[in-house]
C-alpha cells in the first residue's frame, strides 16, 4: 500500500491523547515538554485554550482534533500519517492516518482547523524558533 515509504522518508516522533489538555498550568509548560520529549502532535476532543493550541504550533507540534467516542487507537499503537508534510503544505484541514495493527493499518481521520499561513510555517520549519531565525 505504501511501498515508497522507508529510510530517508519516515520520521518517529510522539502524541499524546488528552480529552481537553490545555488548562491551567498546562497552557505554558507541557508544550515545551512534550516537545522535549520528542513529540511531534497531540491529538484531542477539543483544546481548553487557544493558548495551548498556539503553544503547540509554536513547538513546531501537529495540533489535531478527532471527534468524541471511543477512540480508534490505543496506548502504545503506532499512527501513521503518510505525506503529512504535504498535507500541511497544502492547506489541509483533515489528514488520512493509520493505526497500525498487527493484521494491518486500520483508517482513521485527524483534524486540524484553520490554520494561518504563519502557524502553518512555523510547524514546517519545526518551531517559532526557527520561523523567526535569520540565515546569513
Amino acid at each position: 500500500m505504501f511501498s515508497d515509504v522507508g529510510e530517508g522518508n519516515l520520521g518517529v516522533g510522539s502524541t499524546i491523547f488528552a480529552v481537553k489538555p490545555g488548562d491551567g498550568s498546562a497552557r505554558e509548560q507541557a508544550a515545551s515538554c512534550q516537545k522535549v520529549l520528542g513529540g511531534w502532535a497531540n491529538i484531542a476532543n477539543e483544546y481548553a485554550t487557544k493558548r495551548y493550541r498556539s503553544n503547540l504550533i509554536n513547538w513546531g507540534m501537529l495540533p489535531f482534533i478527532i471527534d468524541k467516542g471511543e477512540l480508534p487507537f490505543t496506548n502504545g499503537d503506532y499512527l501513521f500519517l503518510p505525506n503529512v508534510r504535504t498535507a500541511v503544505e497544502e492547506k489541509a484541514s483533515s489528514f488520512d492516518a493509520y493505526v497500525v495493527k498487527e493484521d494491518g493499518l486500520k483508517k482513521m481521520t485527524l483534524k486540524m482547523g484553520e490554520l494561518t499561513d504563519d502557524e502553518r510555517e512555523i510547524i514546517l520549519k519545526g518551531c517559532l524558533i526557527n520561523f523567526n531565525r535569520v540565515d546569513e
